[in-house]
């Protein structure tokens, strides 16, 4: 079982690009920027601002968020504390280690959420009730 807080959540500031030439910006993420092998990439997008995502933890898994266009708010859980963060800039991503449930919400209009994952999809990596969560973390 993995003991991560809500204090093991890291922020990760992708490098930025500045055209010289006025004609925007481009990021880059590298192997190097995030501590795993991609395995899966998937994407939110068009949620209701007032509907959320997630309320599920993971066992294994570790994911890599980043908002894409828009903002909306990651709350945090490691059984005992918890964390809002606002996510709302392209170069801007946080690391979600095993063991943290997450909540999203408060979604913008045209809001997009990229994660990108350590693992393929797994039914029996999620935590999807909080009690089973709660009683995991113990």
């Amino acid at each position: 079982m993995k003991t991560s807080t809500v204090e093991d959540v890291t922020i990760i500031e992708i490098p930025k690009i500045v055209d010289e030439k006025g004609r925007g910006k481009l990021s880059v993420i590298e192997k190097d920027l995030i501590p795993f092998k991609i395995e899966r990439v998937y994407y939110l997008y068009d949620v209701p601002s007032d509907a959320y995502r997630g309320g599920h933890a993971h066992k294994e898994l570790i994911q890599f968020m980043v908002p894409l266009s828009g903002s909306f708010d990651v709350v945090l859980d490691d059984g005992t504390s918890k964390k809002r963060i606002m996510l709302n800039k392209p170069n801007i991503g946080i690391l979600i280690p095993t063991g943290i449930w997450r909540e999203l919400e408060n979604f913008s209009s045209g809001a997009v959420c990229l994660v990108l994952a350590s693992h393929v999809f797994d039914e029996s990596d999620y935590l999807w009730e909080y009690q089973e969560f709660k009683a995991y973390k113990k």
